[in-house]
């Protein structure tokens, strides 16, 4: 997922879909006694970020700091429960295909809100309906691309029909970022539904509800007692969440014991410190976030809608950046180890993984070559040094990121090829830029929505995609589509290993690192396991 994106198959925290590089702390606020409903104490704990929420509405956002929130407060059909990254029903009695298109649900019986409706069929349809017809450029509808229609044979009863048959990914689908179920009576069919009227309308029925909300301040949840999904009742009492705007304050604030757990995001050089902590203990693990450049097709030099367009140019330089990035350098001078080099567009662990541009660009094995990278600017006619303008974020994707896109910087100015203006911009502001080709070239993050190799393929390479960067390859399309309802596993892993290829070939976005899950517990706070499901989730962590 974003950036998202945010967005299973890799190791996760059973408290939440941290990405690779999220940093969970635990710590020790407060003190407190008593059971809550699932066994823990009924304490509530405090949890700080300084991660963002960019809405509430499901058909609004695609980021980690939003869907975070989503996790505590609504429902999905399907779910993965506590250490596995399969998914299963959850508001679903069951949930399997009774034809090669048609994916049919029975929900469970009795279904509400936390504001008293009914949760029933037409809710569901409604949440999938409203996806689709807003579309929101922000939002996740590009992972509906393969649903035709949803139907409503009864209260109970909802059959997804598809446009291709025998979708493997389906059921990963209705646990992802587009398949949070929505109250109908609240939300609005066509427009994103403001922040302060889902939670004025108490529109939930996941394992919270949220009592107070001051967007990216402080959110208070308490347990829903009435949740029937399968990830059974909340550990504690309750959640207060702290949004902090430095990471060095939230480091500060989880080292005195102000708050219980501190995740996303903390530098590198504060997990090292940390690790250093007796009170405290890291754990770290492979993980499914990934960090790279976005190119502009339209916007970046040579780009379509600029005065001097030219394709064959505009390939090259992307080219030619591709052959000048050190990835390991990045990951060891800037990360201290806790990224790892990526040197395609599914990370390593996943099936069907490769290594695409180790190949193609700078010496072959990995290293950058600044020779081959001046030799494809003169073949192309391009007269150097090259004007690139480049936009990071850093309260989004962490502190790090300013000396992350420093060393970017440096390493395509190398030889005297380029020259990068770096700019950096606010996540409210910058994710309304990026969508409206105010950038050239900028950075993303992407949390897996789930553990499967499409999950880093049709959210970014399929036209109209979410990146919005105007790339636009037919085969790649086609390829995608073929793999998504491809049953035997050697030739999906062979047509992905194959788009993967020809997405390097056009270098649509630059990878750079693959993350490591990080997690640092305190003594007085439990339920904080590594698990598959990339949720982050308050529900288990009790004193």
């Amino acid at each position: 997922m974003t950036l998202h994106h945010s967005a299973r198959g890799r190791l996760g925290l059973a408290l939440g879909a941290l990405g690779a590089s999220a940093l969970l702390l635990a710590g020790c606020a407060g003190g407190g006694s008593g059971t809550a409903s699932g066994g823990g104490s009924t304490e509530p704990l405090v949890v700080g970020t300084t991660d963002k929420i960019t809405s509430l509405d499901p058909a609004g956002s695609y980021d980690n700091g939003s869907f975070a929130v989503m996790n505590q407060i609504y429902p999905f059909l399907l779910n993965s429960k506590y250490g596995t990254a399969d998914v299963t029903p959850d508001i679903a009695e069951t949930a399997d295909f009774t034809s090669p298109t048609e994916y049919t649900v029975t929900l469970k019986k009795g279904l509400k809100f936390a504001n008293g409706h009914d949760l029933t069929s037409s809710d569901v349809k409604f949440s999938f309906d409203r996806q689709v017809k807003i579309a929101d450029p922000n939002g996740p509808s590009t992972l509906l691309g393969n649903l035709v229609s949803v139907a409503t044979p009864d209260d109970t009863t909802v059959v997804f029909t598809l446009k291709n048959g025998n979708d493997q990914i389906w059921p990963q689908i209705l646990s992802s970022p587009a398949a949070p179920i929505v109250d109908e009576e609240v939300f609005s069919a066509d427009a994103v539904t403001a922040d302060d009227a889902i939670v004025k309308g108490k529109a939930f029925a996941g394992q919270y509800v949220i009592d107070s909300y001051k967007v990216n301040e402080l959110i208070s949840y308490s347990p829903y007692a009435d949740y029937q999904g399968n990830l059974g009742a909340a550990e504690n009492g309750g959640i207060t969440a702290k949004y902090y705007a430095t990471a060095s304050n939230l480091k500060l604030d989880i080292q005195s014991g102000a708050i219980d757990v501190a995740f996303r995001s903390l530098t590198a050089t504060d997990i090292a410190d940390l690790g250093k902590d007796s009170s405290v203990k890291v754990v770290d693990g492979p993980g499914g976030e990934i960090r790279y450049i976005v190119f502009n097709f339209n916007t970046m030099p040579f780009g379509a809608t600029t005065p001097e367009a030219d394709p064959a140019k505009s390939l090259a330089i992307r080219q030619a950046a591709a052959d000048l990035i050190d990835r390991q350098a990045i990951a060891t001078d800037v990360y201290k180890g806790t990224y790892s080099p990526l040197y395609s567009y599914v990370p390593q662990g996943l099936t069907g993984a490769n290594e695409a541009l180790k190949g193609m660009y700078g010496d072959g094995s990995g290293k950058p070559d600044a020779a081959k990278a001046k030799a494809t600017l003169a073949a192309a006619g391009i007269t150097t040094p090259v004007t690139l303008n480049l936009q990071y974020n850093g309260d989004h994707y962490g502190p790090s990121s300013g000396d992350e896109y420093a060393a970017v910087k440096a390493q395509l100015e190398q030889g005297g090829l380029f020259t990068v203006n770096l700019a950096q911009t606010e996540w409210v502001q910058y994710s309304k830029d990026r969508t409206a080709d105010v950038y050239p070239a900028y950075q993303l993050g992407w949390f897996p929505d789930y553990s499967d190799a499409d999950n880093y393929l049709s959210p970014f390479f399929v036209k109209d995609n979410f990146l919005s960067n105007h790339y636009d390859n037919a085969e790649v399309q086609g390829l995608i589509a073929q793999q998504a309802t491809e049953t035997d596993k050697a030739a999906r892993e062979a047509t992905i290993g194959k788009i993967q290829d020809l997405v390097a070939a056009d270098v649509s976005t630059l990878p750079l690192l693959q993350g490591k899950q990080v997690a640092v517990v305190g003594a007085s706070v439990q339920g904080a396991t590594l698990d598959g499901s990339f949720k982050f989730r308050y529900a288990p962590l009790h004193k």
